[in-house]
């Protein structure tokens, strides 16, 4: 009992449990990344494992400390160096070390067996258990080693040991879940462990590196890295607060090489994937993600290009006007467009006219459906659905008409345009300019121009004249041109107070 009344022993105890778990780090370590090797059921029995045949080979030499002062002898020397049992073991341990901190490192950097999932290799668990016994081994010896030197009473070294792999055992799982679940920490560790075997090996030719030195590096290592991962984690923290649309969108985006690039890498990776997805895929998956951006004034055929009946007009006149417009359904009005009775097909309207039918009486049959000019464009799809095929009627706040949509309009908004017979495109390439009409949607140039400067949330215009008038100020006359956002704009038609015809040419940037 004389031994536990002693103040010196508890502190030599104490002092001994610090040192044991900080030699232990290392082996802890190590043990983490074999273990991840294992499949996952296997994981925990491995390192339960190893830190248990760590302790008993520490507490079995701990028992042969006779023995153990025979390994610092000497056994043979070569040119300036003498070498004993320890320096043997050392060096076997630093070589190996290095060997396994090397190949784990070319696995991690080139992505080898690292990837997860049903398809990854796992090691064998006796392979990687046999791993561990050889770094135990290794650990085992230093860590006996520093306790015969430290503390006189063979009790004490046997309490220290078993209470410092207590408490490696008890962080061991935690350690290990950490370590594996941040790639950096891994390659951070295995950093150390190179480190460490270049120690062994210097130790094995009686090069002493002071501990204090190692575990000085290690630990400001492990402060850059712990600002890192809160550098990580606040960016994380900021990418989650936007809309989980955007951020798809735009890594789609990427992976298409759509935006601009800004390192000669990105450039030869952009050119890769232009050769992966053809241009009308690009086109077609870019559509498709801005259409919830998309206003419905962006896709609806505005109100001056509507081909509308008029039911007090002449049979006749009536007649020839739908057989001289190409289009299936037109909405039958009295006298004016916003006075709308109904949405009718042609060709059923033409066999009303032949039986004699009240045109009025015919359209009120199947009234329009109208949707408000500040509807969400994914909702508008629901309605496009209910309609049947039919057009849908877009108006603003004083029920005055706006546009009408079709599933035409928002397939073009996707795929781009498809004119119909009596209409030329709006966007037309003429050489090394664009011959662009004035209702052309910004989004549809954004995407013909290459460019993403066009479309502005927060104004009000989603076509070509509303974005040159927003910027002019004024009307302008036929001649004018402006230069913005690195393209130049001329115009070359306007009818009344309309822009119809602008040519867009790309500018250099200039640089003072």
């Amino acid at each position: 009992m004389e031994i536990f009344m002693d103040p010196s022993i508890w502190a030599g105890l104490l002092t001994l449990v610090v040192l044991e778990i900080v030699l232990g780090i290392d082996n802890l370590v190590f043990i983490a990344i074999l273990a991840d090797k294992l499949p996952p059921k296997q994981r925990d029995k491995a390192r339960i494992l190893g830190l248990s045949l760590a302790l008993v080979m520490r507490l079995g030499l701990l028992s042969v400390i006779s023995w153990m002062v025979t390994l610092t002898k000497p056994l043979f020397s070569v040119a300036d160096f003498s070498f004993s049992g320890r320096d043997l073991i050392l060096l076997f341990g630093g070589v190996f070390l290095l060997f396994k901190a090397t190949m784990e490192l070319h696995e991690r950097l080139e992505g080898h067996n690292h990837q997860g999932g049903a398809n990854r290799g796992y090691a064998k668990f006796w392979a990687v258990v046999v791993q561990i016994v050889i770094l135990d081994a290794v650990f085992s010896l230093d860590a006996v080693i520093t306790a015969v030197g430290m503390v006189d009473e063979l009790p004490v070294m046997m309490a220290a040991v078993v209470i410092a792999m207590a408490v490696m055992l008890l962080a061991s799982k935690p350690l290990t879940r950490f370590v594996n679940a941040h790639p950096t920490i891994v390659v951070l560790c295995l950093s150390f462990l190179l480190m460490i075997g270049l120690s062994l090996i210097a130790e094995g030719f009686g090069l002493h590196i002071p501990k204090g030195y190692l575990y000085a590096a290690i630990g400001f290592s492990i402060l850059i890295e712990l600002f890192n991962q809160v550098a990580r984690r606040n960016f994380i923290k900021h990418e989650a607060r936007r809309p989980m649309r955007e951020r798809t969108a735009e890594a789609i985006m990427r992976l298409m090489g759509q935006e601009r690039a800004q390192q000669p890498q990105d450039e030869e990776a952009a050119h890769k994937v232009n050769q992966t997805f053809a241009e009308e895929e690009r086109y077609m998956i870019s559509g498709v993600l801005t259409l919830a951006s998309r206003t419905l004034r962006s896709v609806m055929t505005p109100r001056t290009e509507i081909s509308w009946v008029d039911c007090e007009r002449s049979r006749e006149e009536v007649r020839e006007q739908l057989l001289d417009t190409p289009h299936s359904l037109f909405p039958v009005c009295r006298g004016e467009l916003d006075e709308i009775i109904g949405v009718v097909r042609a060709k059923d309207l033409l066999v009303a006219l032949e039986q004699g039918v009240d045109i009025a009486e015919f359209a009120a049959r199947t009234p329009p459906m109208v949707v408000p000019e500040t509807m969400d464009v994914i909702k508008l799809l629901a309605v496009l659905r209910r309609a049947k095929g039919r057009l849908v009627v877009v108006t603003n706040e004083f029920g005055v008409v706006q546009g009408l949509v079709t599933p035409l309009d928002v397939l073009e908004a996707i795929a781009g345009e498809f004119p119909d017979e009596d209409e030329t495109p709006d966007i037309i390439v003429d050489g090394e300019r664009w011959l662009v009409k004035g209702g052309a949607d910004l989004h549809s140039l954004e995407q013909e121009l290459d460019c993403d400067n066009l479309v502005s949330p927060t104004e009000d215009y989603a076509s070509l004249a509303g974005f040159l008038l927003s910027h002019y100020g004024q009307m302008p006359v036929v001649g004018d041109v402006m230069e913005l956002n690195e393209l130049r704009f001329e115009i070359l038609e306007v009818s009344e107070y309309r822009i119809e015809l602008v040519s867009i040419t790309k500018v250099m940037p200039h640089y003072e």
